[in-house]
This record gives structure tokens, sequence and C-alpha cells, in this order.
């Protein structure tokens, strides 16, 4: 296809984004980073030739748009790419917005669709042995597997006492949407150490980066750790209670009497059949023609229930049936009482935590390449529309022109499908009830309840 015709098809929202562009002046002034995949990511990223990662990365259109991605091609592989920046960006100074496109084309029921924002190499890894060993600044974006059903936002934080590495989970992360469509992701990181994420534009997290409320382990340690050398004194007594040591068994305590006994008053119920057997041989069963006594020993019929005891109200030898015996009373133990030497549960002392800093604002490493290092049982996964920016108006009209118009399609054509299937009153009930469990369990104080609400839906 020549150029010209190319052009000729360019989708309605790539004309807005243009437009928007030039007309607000901030796609090229603000935008420190943009990747569209209009053109093939051949030579400009990185497939990683680590021995896993057998993933076939694929430029490819979204279903049902002119508009291109980088797209997962196979099922239950892992996939690596990387893409290095120009300059290392950095992420502690002023306002950082890190946003992203993915579309589930055929679901997500095990997999990631995340980003790593990596650090320099000096750091130690090459583009072509990206894995998941690679360190990284960042990691932000949907994941789901089994129980796990969350938007990542992962910072890896130098501690300055250590010099140890630790990744920091935002605590209560928003959820993964159910459905096929393009969604956009989006992180703003504030210089008052406020991050939120936003899921198409609405904030579905607020958080600190400082707080020990919204991340684990807290970027921050604790001043004091129990002191691990400390040991329990040998005399130190944790029991609340102890059996009284003055307490004597009563005399008529028998703790040899059984639990039950036969009961004397029982009497053989009338028409019980002594002398016949519960089980009687298959009158109709015979011996089998290729049956050898020698080698398969004396032949014996199977036996069935004796009919006879049918109708009767048992056959057998008849025993006195047992019950509970009201002399039983058990093994005997003394009484408990309070501890006089009780001293509560021991705890070794707290000592100052030799990793303890103070800080104003998290050191974020900067971001020296972008990557993707996934495991998926699903294909179909496309990124697209990456973008590193300083302002999140930038951020927000790369998302009115780019990502919602061809949501706007996929919607519309979504219900249409529905409907052209004939989609039944109770499906599309449990789709509301779906994402009205979504969006509930996004709500600050039930985020606790969050796995059980999705999970038992």
């Amino acid at each position: 296809m020549g150029e010209g015709k190319r052009v000729s098809l360019l989708p309605l929202y790539v004309v807005f984004a243009v437009i928007a562009c030039a007309s607000l002046q901030l796609c090229a002034s603000d935008s420190i980073f943009y990747e569209s995949f209009d053109d093939d990511f051949e030579g400009r990223w990185v497939v990683s030739e680590k021995e896993d990662y057998k993933g076939v990365w694929k430029h490819a259109k979204s279903d049902g748009h002119e508009d291109h991605g980088l797209l997962v091609s196979e099922k239950a592989r892992k996939y690596a790419i990387v893409k290095v920046l120009d300059e290392a960006v950095s992420l502690k100074d002023g306002t950082a917005v890190l946003q992203f496109e993915t579309r589930l084309q055929n679901g997500l029921e095990c997999g990631g669709a995340y980003l790593k924002y990596l650090r320099p190499q000096d750091a130690g890894w090459k583009s072509k042995e990206f894995d998941n060993e690679s360190p990284y600044s960042i990691m932000f974006g949907p994941d789901k597997c089994g129980s796990t059903n969350k938007v990542h936002f992962i910072l890896k934080h130098k501690n300055p006492k250590s010099g140890e590495y630790i990744e920091h989970h935002l605590k209560y992360p928003p959820s993964v949407p159910s459905d096929k469509l393009s969604h956009v992701y989006t992180a703003i990181l504030k210089p008052d150490n406020e991050v939120r994420i936003l899921i198409d534009g609405e904030e579905k997290k607020k958080a600190n980066f400082l707080s020990s409320e919204d991340f684990e382990p807290p970027i921050i340690p604790a001043k004091t750790i129990p002191d691990p050398d400390d040991k329990k004194p040998e005399d130190w007594d944790e029991r609340p209670k102890i059996p009284d040591p003055n307490a004597v068994k009563p005399d008529d305590w028998d703790e040899d009497a059984p639990m039950e006994i036969e009961d004397e008053e029982a009497v053989k119920p009338e028409g019980w059949l002594d002398d016949e057997p519960e089980e009687i041989d298959d009158p109709e069963a015979s011996k089998p023609e290729d049956w050898d006594d020698e080698e398969d020993g004396e032949w014996e019929a199977p036996k069935i229930d004796n009919p006879k005891c049918e109708i009767a109200p048992g056959c057998g030898e008849w025993k006195k049936p047992l019950k509970r015996n009201p002399a039983y009373r058990g093994k005997w133990h003394a009484p408990l009482i309070d501890n006089p030497n009780y001293k509560g549960i021991w705890k070794p002392q707290q000592i100052p935590n030799p990793d303890y800093f103070e800080l104003d604002h998290p050191d974020i490493e900067p971001v020296a390449a972008i990557g993707i290092e996934i495991w998926t049982m699903q294909d179909g996964i496309l990124f697209d529309n990456i973008l590193i920016t300083s302002d999140e108006k930038t951020a927000e009209s790369y998302r009115e022109t780019t990502w919602k118009p061809k949501f706007e399609v996929e919607k519309e054509k979504q219900k249409a499908e529905d409907a052209a299937a004939g989609f039944d009153v109770l499906s599309g009930f449990q789709k509301k009830v779906f994402d009205l469990l979504y969006k509930i369990a996004d709500i600050s104080f039930l985020n606790a309840y969050k796995p059980k609400l999705l999970v038992s839906y």
C-alpha cells in the first residue's frame, strides 16, 4: 500500500491528536517520551534474547481499528522487550505522569500487562539480556491470576542506610477492568509525595509515598525493631491459667466408667429373624464357563441382601443397643485458676533500627528505559500510546484524543454484538452486578474485602 493511501486511512482520533498537539502546544513541549507504535517497533525496541522468553511480539492493528500497537501474539509464553530512552528521566523533581493503554482482546485469566520503568544500565543490565531480574524503579499496570486482580504500582527504593533495594507495593490497588476493551492507565507522581492511580481518566486510588498505611513495606522503616539477641528468661511464665494445685478428685469420680452401656430395658422386636443371615448367595448367579477351579479357586456366588430381612425388623443375632452411661464423667482434671506467676506473652525488647532513616521525599531512581516483561496464558494483549510527561493536562489530552474515541467505538460495537447474540437478561444482570462490585471494591473502607468481593463473584 502506498503512503498516499495509508494517509487517507488515518483514523479520526489520530487527526484529533495532531490537532490537539498543534493547538494546545502540549505534546511536543511537555512529552518526555511518547510511543504510538504507528511505525514498526523493530530497530527501536529490543527483544530479549534470554532463553526463557519465547513469546513473539508483533506490530499489529487493534481489532476493529486502523491504529497499531505492540501485540502479545502467543498463549502461555514469557515475553520481554525494552526501549532505551535517549536520556534518563528524573521522576524526583516536580510532577511526573506515567501513562499507557492496554487492550485485553482475548481477556486476561492469568497473566500480566504491566510496564517496568528501568534504571540506567550501569545498574547491571543489558537490553538483549532484559529479564525479570533487570533493576527497575517503578512497575505499573494490570496483573490478574487466580485471586490476584490488581493494577500494580510498585516502587523499588534504595535504603540509604543498608544500600538494599526494596520493593514497596501500593496497598489495596484498584482492580483490572473485566472486559476486552481498550483501557488507559495513568500514574501521577506529585512533588508533595502524593501518587494517584487513574483508570480511563477516573481516579481509583490516592496514596502518599511516605505513609505506612499506603505502602507495604513502608518506605520509611520503623524506628525500632525487636532485639534479635534478646532471649526469653527460663523462668518466664506465659500461662494465664494453671491447674489448681489444691484441687482433689472427688471420691465418687469413676474415670473408668465407659461412655456407653447396654440398654437393659431394651426388648427384641417382635418378628426378628434370628436364624436368617443378612446376606445370601445370589440364586440367579452361575459360575462362568471359563472359570478354572485350579487357577481361579473355588467359585462362590456373589452375595445379595436377604429379601426376608427387608420385611422383618431385622435378621441375625439380636443384641441390646447401647445408650449413654449416666455415670460417665471422663478423666478428671483439676480446675483452672489464675496463675500468680503469669508475666504475659514475652516479647523481645525494642532496639533502634540500624536501617531506619528519615526522608522528606522518596529517592526515586531515574528511568532510562521502558520494558515489558510478562508471563501470560492469554494472547491478544495490545500495548499502545506509552507516555511519560511532566504535565497532567498533556496526559489528559492524549487520553481524549488517542484512547477515548477508540473506547467509544469498541463500547458501541460490544453493545451491538451483545444484542445480535441475544444477550439474555440474566447475563446482562450478572455483568451489572460485576461492574457494581468492581466499583464498590475500590471504595477505600472496603479495600480489605476486595479479593473476597471479586473472587466470590
